[in-house]
């Protein structure tokens, strides 16, 4: 019976080192995430700061060239957003993948602690069994022996 317990413990301290590494991995995801969120939110403000530099530029009189500038400044700035924003929904997609990943490793363990769980109560209830078979046995020897005084 030892051996099976010890397939059984390494295979829940593998799962346990696989779910940890999977929330490892989940975790950095999410900060990935999290930071081309900043870097998004840095490109709108700067797009929103500049689009006014323009219009106030605009206001006081400017060169058409320099308008033309700005203008492309912008269109770059606006493609820069489109790249951040792509990245973005990928980096959710890899996010929504490490979360389904992180589960299943989760239930694995759970599994695992499950049959261990079982493993310990076969146990006890072998080990009970026993103990109430020697309990049975040195009771046996004793009324055995006290018989025998009786008779002798």
């Amino acid at each position: 019976m030892s051996k099976p317990s010890t397939t059984l413990d390494t295979l829940l301290e593998l799962a346990r080192s696989a779910r940890d590494r999977a929330g490892d991995t989940l975790r950095q995801e999410r900060r990935s995430a999290q930071q081309i969120e900043a870097r998004i939110g840095a490109l709108e403000q700067y797009r929103e700061e500049y689009l006014e530099r323009l219009q106030q530029a605009m206001a006081r009189g400017i060169d058409p060239v320099l308008v033309d500038n700005y203008r492309r400044f912008l269109a770059s700035l606006d493609s820069a957003l489109d790249g951040a924003r792509s990245a973005l929904a990928a980096q959710h997609e890899k996010v929504e993948g490490e979360i389904r990943h992180w589960h299943n490793a989760r239930r694995r363990v759970a599994s695992y602690d499950t049959l261990a769980a079982r493993r310990g109560l076969q146990q006890s209830v072998l080990e009970q069994r026993a103990e109430l078979r020697a309990s049975d046995e040195q009771a046996a020897g004793r009324l055995a022996r006290r018989q025998a005084q009786r008779g002798s």
